[in-house]
């Protein structure tokens, strides 16, 4: 990419990211249907056995140490999004477009749910939890905002898409070390459990979401783009002519 495109594509960025933060604070604000839904969130997990948010919630407020890593880390999601999205597009221009396709894919569907399905998460509607992140992070009580929004995570559904990404990136010539991207992920989805940021159930949604919006943009290409990548036999080169498998 041109100077002027690669700043147009940063602007163009952080404009939709704008977008989006603004459409996510006016969804989800129900706090009374909220509650509900995640009080038969929390009955649908016990029939499960898979309430397991409220104690590993308090293993892990009883460890300060880790409860403060922990609540870094959820934040600093942001940080590896950046960092997904430059050296993706450093290394591969046609993986870039195509990951960004997904992770727009991915903010499209998700407000809908947002709007139709608000949810508490567990730290305000899990009798005896404590919101680590609130206690040990940097902007505090912080996280007492915007917390009607539960399903799916998107911390876990923005960890995906970073793992996909450089999964993706990586594959063709780094198979192996490619697999070591969904490490990130499952750290996350550790983090979002213990802090009582999301239930188990969110997690499910959030694969749910990446994986249609995956399956959204390998069905809808945009006209003139590349189409996904994947290797070539016998070459390190990338492949414009077939998804990703």
């Amino acid at each position: 990419m041109s100077r002027r495109r690669v700043i147009a594509e940063v602007i163009g960025l952080l404009a939709w990211f704008a977008l989006f933060t603004w459409l996510h604070s006016l969804v989800g604000r129900d706090h009374v249907t909220a509650t509900a839904n995640a009080a038969t969130l929390q009955s649908i997990e016990r029939s499960l056995h898979l309430d397991i948010v409220l104690p590993a919630n308090r293993w892990l407020a009883e460890h300060a140490g880790l409860a403060h890593a922990a609540a870094w880390f959820y934040r600093a999601y942001y940080l590896a999004i950046a960092a997904t999205l430059i050296g993706v597009h450093l290394r591969d221009v046609a993986v870039y477009r195509w990951v960004r396709r997904t992770m727009v894919a991915m903010m499209v569907l998700v407000l809908p749910v947002y709007w139709a399905v608000p949810m508490s998460p567990p730290r305000f509607a899990l009798p005896g939890t404590v919101d680590i992140v609130a206690l040990h992070g940097i902007f505090g009580h912080a996280s007492r905002e915007g917390g009607w929004t539960a399903m799916p995570s998107m911390h876990v559904g923005w960890s995906l898409w970073c793992a996909y990404a450089v999964w993706t990136l990586l594959r063709p010539t780094h198979p192996r070390l490619a697999l070591l991207a969904w490490i990130f992920p499952l750290l996350m989805v550790a983090v979002v459990i213990a802090t009582a940021n999301h239930y188990v159930l969110d997690i499910v949604g959030s694969v749910t979401l990446v994986a249609v919006a995956i399956g959204l943009t390998r069905l809808l290409p945009r006209p003139g783009s590349p189409s996904p990548p994947t290797s070539r036999p016998g070459s390190n080169r990338t492949n414009l002519g077939s998804p990703p498998g």
